[in-house]
């Protein structure tokens, strides 16, 4: 179970890729949004996260200018990356839900 609480922010960051690529603000933002900031990407977090997904071909990147006129890279899902999303979410509710059941619970006298 310790690989799957790891695996997690690379599961948030695919799922945020599913639609259009983004740049690493707009990731860190999408995440933020989207968990109404309960969740928080620091960029120390972020940035070799995005690295180990690159490396492992879940996802590309591109060097870009940004809305803003910046100069960003833009990282997108490959095929291999929305494979693991599907597989790893699936695992990852079915999880979730467990712990979720567990915390719920009435504790048992034993």
């Amino acid at each position: 179970t310790g690989a799957l609480l790891q695996g997690t922010l690379g599961l948030l960051i695919l799922k945020a890729l599913v639609v259009q690529e983004q740049h690493g603000y707009g990731i860190a933002r999408w995440i933020a949004d989207v968990s109404g900031d309960v969740l928080e990407i620091e960029e120390g977090s972020l940035y070799p996260a995005l690295r180990r997904l690159e490396d492992r071909g879940l996802i590309g990147s591109r060097w870009a200018v940004t809305e803003n006129n910046r100069r960003a890279r833009y990282y997108a899902l490959t095929p291999a990356g929305r494979r693991h999303l599907r597989d790893d979410a699936s695992t990852w509710m079915h999880f979730s839900r467990a712990v979720t059941r567990v915390l719920s619970a009435e504790p048992a006298v034993v």
